[in-house]
């Protein structure tokens, strides 16, 4: 029996080893801070003791577009658009409750309502009457729920590759290369609990490759950025916690009673959101633009940043018509 008992010790002492190797801890807040919330970056504080990392950018009296980031993704995953727009627009993004340098929701609220209420006091807090809403994956989702919380607050709508409708299934994707295995592991019980203490950086990339086509938008800065805000502090938990929840899509009558003047923007290739679901709102949404990329995947606006744009921007001039001319 002795020997069974070492045996145990043995393997108990092994796991202990091979955790403290394998494991990532938390990443430094000030660091982050330094590295990733430089100007023009500031600090808003909500009502609900969250303070949100967000950029204003452009000119203070020009029609405002505000970017909603995907899930685990952050404020920087817009800076193509950024760049071109600023010059025309105001531009303002944030990192929303959960993610980048925001950090998790001090109440542990990660629902549907919860997010959109950020956005309406994000907008209340900056003065912004009505404004153009655009979201990606998670924040299309969020776009979509304040559109129908708030019509009289937007001008315009702007999805890409959206969550928010019926999860529609690839046709043919049976194959072990579909999907995305940072996604998997977080929904996989058991497994799942060690990812808030070992998360290498390995999964990361194979994450973020196998959510766009273009692979030149894996950049080793870019992997460094998802992986040092995942690691900032309770946001891996956060994680944990949206992936707990059950998946809450908007009732088909919700989406169709959605009048705001919406562009869909999809990439063809998308695996985690297929393009189906982007013809789905294309067909609902009573007043769209359908626009889908071919060879592009789950990042169109990173993968595809000139034809996003051109699109974008020729929508906009018909819906923002006070921006000033380049």
């Amino acid at each position: 029996m002795k020997w069974l008992w070492r045996g145990l010790l043995a393997i108990v002492a092994l796991l202990v080893i091979a955790f403290l190797v394998f494991r990532t801890p938390d990443t430094d807040p000030a660091g982050m801070r330094a590295k990733y919330g430089a100007p023009p970056s500031q600090f808003l504080a909500n009502g609900d003791g969250v303070k949100v990392h967000l950029r204003d950018e452009g000119p203070k009296d020009a029609p405002v577009i505000m970017l909603l980031h995907g899930s685990n993704a952050d404020l920087h995953t817009w800076e193509p658009w950024v760049q071109a727009l600023k010059g025309q627009y105001r531009v303002i993004r944030f990192d929303q409750v959960g993610h980048g340098l925001t950090g998790p929701d001090p109440e542990g609220d990660y629902s549907r309502a919860n997010f959109a209420q950020d956005i309406l006091e994000v907008a209340d807090k900056l003065g912004l009457d009505r404004f153009v809403l655009a979201g990606n994956s998670m924040g299309g989702k969020h776009a979509l729920a304040f559109a129908i919380a708030h019509p009289e607050r937007l001008t315009g709508l702007v999805l890409v590759d959206a969550s928010g409708g019926p999860m529609l299934k690839l046709g043919d994707a049976e194959d072990d290369d579909s999907g995305n295995i940072g996604f998997t592991i977080a929904q996989t019980p058991g497994i799942n609990l060690l990812v808030e203490q070992i998360t290498p950086r390995s999964l990361i990339r194979q994450s973020l490759e196998q959510s766009v086509s273009n692979k030149a938008v894996v950049t080793e800065a870019a992997v460094d950025r998802y992986w040092e805000l995942l690691r900032y502090p309770g946001n891996r938990r956060a994680t944990l916690a949206r992936f707990s929840l059950p998946y809450d899509p908007l009732s088909e009558a919700e989406i169709a009673s959605v009048t705001t003047p919406t562009l869909i923007l999809w990439g063809e290739e998308d695996r985690l959101i297929p393009v189906e679901a982007g013809r789905w709102l294309g067909r609902t949404l009573p007043n769209n633009r359908l626009v889908i990329y071919p060879a592009i995947g789950h990042l169109p606006h990173e993968e595809a940043p000139a034809a996003t744009l051109g699109d974008l921007q020729a929508w906009l001039a018909e819906h923002a018509p006070t921006a000033k001319p380049e």
